[in-house]
């Protein structure tokens, strides 16, 4: 099957043959019909088989084909969230590939830099618009973006939204959309937390899986190295002076790891460059550029990029660390092996990581294939879980213990003081006459207050 037989324009099959697309995958070709009949669709497909081009390509057609609900006036008629800035920008950037010449505009919005060249393109009219669940509340609150024109609605890794914990944003912005709209939801993963979300959001859908949500590219080799976690970077510096490896995506595990991993390169003088949520939209936005352009050959990364970064002919996917959820390890290796070429994973366990690796192999139902280094791994007991320790007590200057505050402001609270039984309780004015006794007048009626009185001859004073 070829993509002028799935019902594209001219313009479009255009667009798609400059790009260097010869044959529709398997997910397209069931997807795009669908989506050209105006139907919701629920598709599920491994990473890397083209899920975007499967909703962008009918996208771009339709907005093209049915009449905006706002004449005169460029307004959003479709929203795609995505649950990452980079696989946010890797859409937009498809979206101005696909749709060259089409006279659709798009923008993309996430958080991490300034709103305002967001807001700009906004204002110009953007028809198309693909955003992280976080930023575009944000503008919704402003006032600055409205959703009731929106014909078409996607929800880009479902799975990963429900991952991040983005599904209370995502109800609240599918509660602005309007109630009869086309919804389509991707996901590479099947749990049963999505198949519910799907359920609320779609009507009637059109299912579509393409391959065993658990099953990795039969073209990407894998292999595992038994190492002890010390002699992990010593490893990886000497798997990546291969000339095999032409470019490598670096996983670990958290932040202060990838920092880490690209400290120990440099001093290899190996270049590298890293990625995390804690740096700005700016850094990674360079780093991933440099990476792309073959400037730099190493990228390290935390789980957050693996369904944000689309590098064609990326050769080599290394788990540094063993992921904590082993869907994990599929979109990970999924960053090689794209579009049917080949490439390679190696993934490293340490004794702690023995857990994680032997679930990571009943979801993919095989071994990985064992290889051997000059680090085998000689550490075959656990790491003892940390004791939290208690805090240590605070001294005076005498040396003497405190009391911790909580317990000692309780305990310096004054007693509360025994109410006075009704009978006794004096009512309106009190007064102490000359006799020293204590003397009441009766509030004033209607207002429950006492009468007051203004001492005149001492005002004149």
């Amino acid at each position: 099957m070829e993509f002028k037989d799935l019902g594209l324009s001219p313009s479009l099959l255009k667009n798609i043959r400059d790009t260097g697309y010869e044959t529709p995958t398997p997910i397209q070709q069931a997807t795009i019909p669908l989506v050209l009949e105006g139907k919701d669709v629920l598709g599920c497909a491994q990473t890397g088989t083209g899920k975007t081009a499967a909703f962008a390509l009918p996208i771009l057609q339709r907005l093209k084909e049915i009449p905006p609900r706002r004449n005169n006036a460029k307004v959003i008629r479709c929203l795609i969230l995505s649950p990452t800035r980079e696989l946010a920008m890797q859409t937009w950037e498809n979206f101005q590939l696909y749709g060259k010449g089409e006279g659709l505009d798009s923008a993309v919005i996430f958080g991490g830099v300034g709103q305002g060249g967001q807001v700009e393109a906004l204002h110009r009219g953007a028809e198309i618009v693909i955003a992280c669940p976080g930023r575009l509340l944000d503008l919704m609150g402003q006032g600055l973006v409205r959703l009731d024109w929106v014909d078409i609605f996607v929800l880009d890794e479902a799975d990963r939204m429900l991952d991040m914990g983005f599904i209370h944003d995502v109800r609240k912005i599918v509660r602005t959309l309007p109630e009869e709209r086309q919804t389509l939801l991707f996901s590479a993963t099947m749990p049963p937390e999505v198949e519910k979300l799907a359920l609320d959001l779609l009507t009637d859908p059109e299912n579509v899986k393409v391959d065993p949500v658990t099953s990795t590219v039969d073209a990407i080799d894998q292999c595992l190295y038994y190492v002890d976690k010390v002699n992990k970077k010593h490893l990886l510096a000497q798997l990546l002076e291969d000339p095999e490896v032409e470019s490598a995506l670096v996983f670990s595990r958290t932040k202060h790891g990838v920092d880490r991993i690209v400290r120990d390169l440099k001093r290899k003088g190996i270049e590298a460059a890293g990625i995390h949520g804690d740096k700005s939209q700016n850094a990674r936005q360079t780093a991933l550029n440099l990476f792309r352009s073959g400037k730099c050959r190493v990228l390290v990364a935390t789980d957050i990029a693996a369904r944000g970064i689309d590098v064609a002919g990326l050769s080599h996917v290394f788990n540094y660390d063993m992921p904590m959820e082993p869907e994990a390890y599929i979109h990970r290796i999924g960053r090689t092996g794209r579009a049917g070429r080949t490439g390679k994973a190696i993934s490293f366990c340490c004794i702690d990581e023995v857990k994680q690796l032997n679930q990571v192999e009943k979801l993919i139902g095989k071994r990985l294939s064992l290889k051997e280094s000059d680090w085998p791994m000689e550490v075959t007991t656990p790491t003892p879980p940390k004791v939290r320790e208690p805090r240590p007590a605070r001294l005076d200057r005498q040396g003497n213990a405190l009391a911790e505050r909580r317990q000692a402001a309780v305990a310096a609270k004054p007693a509360a003081r025994p109410a006075r039984p009704a009978s006794s309780r004096p009512t309106g004015k009190v007064t102490i006459g000359r006799d020293g006794q204590i003397h009441s007048r009766p509030a004033s009626r209607g207002t429950g207050r006492p009468v007051r009185r203004v001492n005149r001859q001492k005002r004149r004073g």
